[in-house]
């Protein structure tokens, strides 16, 4: 059997493997840059301002492989992103949240745990506006499979919540905390994000931002500057239930991730041979 870090039957396959989960990337950037020391290691050592489309697809085309390649590949990228982690540190500069001289680093367990955290919540969150609702079950199976992702990530397993309802306090306790506190380097940071410059990502922007402020926690909005009301949040539902409607027949081209498809690919002649085996044996 192919040896991987994640195998096809998992929750995380089936939940990650869509591509509409892309537009709950950018809530789960604002999440991360909520934290000030996130937020002024993404402003010193990331080019997403200079080059967003490649951020974008390096950072998930990595995370991908990380859970949808053989092991080889995957382990390739998942040092890719480490040694990344190894080179973003440094002190805050301006001191409107945190005091200016405040260390940063990206290895610290406690932002570690903060950025794989968004990342599984917003996972679950657009996958439910967004493909359909998940079962309890299957929200826990789903959680418990992304703690073998956080200790790849070399997040202390004593500090990776234990439970979905653990996780969840996490995230409630987190948001409502002085430790998330959006500055001037985050809101600068977010309105690329919202409003981007190049016209490839412009043509979409206005429903990304509607997603993305959308699923925003209302402390994250407000700290953020921004704007929800009733009428922008029946345009997301209508939104929602217009692409979950249609979601069933995109082709699988345009909805499941490459690197999914790819793996189906391949494991799809392997199944083919067992079958023929199998018939084999039993003549």
């Amino acid at each position: 059997m192919t040896e991987r870090f994640f195998e096809p039957e998992s929750a995380l396959w089936r939940v990650d493997r869509e591509m509409i989960l892309l537009l709950g990337g950018g809530r789960a950037l604002l999440m991360q840059i909520a934290h000030p020391k996130i937020a002024e290691g993404v402003a010193d050592h990331s080019r997403f301002r200079e080059d967003p489309i490649g951020r974008l697809y390096q950072t998930m085309n990595s995370m991908w492989s990380i859970i949808f390649d053989e092991a080889p590949e995957a382990e390739a990228s998942l040092q890719r992103i480490k040694q990344i982690h190894r080179r973003v540190q440094g002190v805050i500069k301006q001191g409107d949240v945190l005091r200016a001289g405040i260390p940063y680093d990206a290895q610290d367990p406690d932002l570690l745990l903060w950025v794989h955290a968004t990342l599984v919540d917003s996972a679950i969150v657009t996958y439910e506006l967004l493909v359909r609702p998940l079962s309890v079950q299957e929200k826990r199976q789903y959680y418990d499979e992304t703690k073998r992702l956080a200790l790849l990530f070399e997040v202390p397993e004593d500090k990776t919540p234990a439970s979905l309802e653990a996780f969840n306090h996490y995230m409630s306790e987190m948001i409502g905390s002085d430790t998330i506190s959006v500055g001037s380097a985050a809101r600068a940071i977010a309105k690329e994000i919202l409003y981007p410059r190049p016209l490839i990502l412009k043509l979409g922007g206005p429903l990304s931002a509607l997603i993305t402020i959308g699923l925003l926690a209302p402390k994250l909005r407000q700290e953020y500057g921004l704007t929800w009301n009733k009428g922008k949040e029946g345009m997301l539902q209508l939104l929602a239930s217009l692409v979950r409607a249609l979601l069933p027949f995109v082709p699988p081209v345009l909805r499941i991730v490459p690197h999914a498809r790819a793996a189906q690919e391949r494991a799809v002649p392997v199944f083919r041979r067992d079958a023929i085996q199998a018939e084999r044996s039993r003549r």
